[in-house]
């Protein structure tokens, strides 16, 4: 990943807001304006990689999110993935090591990526 100046990503950022309204999903992929559309979101995201990395969420804040958008509480996601609501605390608090059987009822019930449950 090449080093980016700062005024480079800002001045990135200023052309390619001028950019969106004139570059759509029709405009050809050969057209000048589509192509420095591309090379400006490359300087962007690279400028961000090095600036502002985010890394994958944790485990936990994935299963809390989960909850709150399917209205689960611990005890109805404990029904869920066929263990129980204390065992549930445990490996939300980091108390106990989550088994793979679980595992892999948080990927397939919650829908939760397995990257996020194997960094753990």
């Amino acid at each position: 990943m090449e080093y980016i100046e700062h005024q480079t990503y800002i001045n990135a950022n200023l052309r390619l807001e001028e950019l969106i309204d004139v570059v759509t999903d029709d405009t050809p992929d050969n057209d000048p304006l589509a192509m420095e559309f591309l090379n400006l979101t490359k300087i962007i995201e690279n400028y961000e990689a090095i600036h502002f990395p985010m890394g994958l969420p944790t485990l936990k804040e994935v299963i809390e999110l989960r909850m709150f958008e399917m209205k689960l509480n611990q005890k109805k996601l404990a029904a869920l993935l066929e263990t129980t609501s204390s065992r549930i605390s445990e490996y939300l608090g980091g108390k106990r090591e989550m088994p793979l059987e679980v595992a892999k009822k948080l990927h397939v019930k919650l829908n939760i990526d397995s990257d996020i449950i194997l960094q753990s």
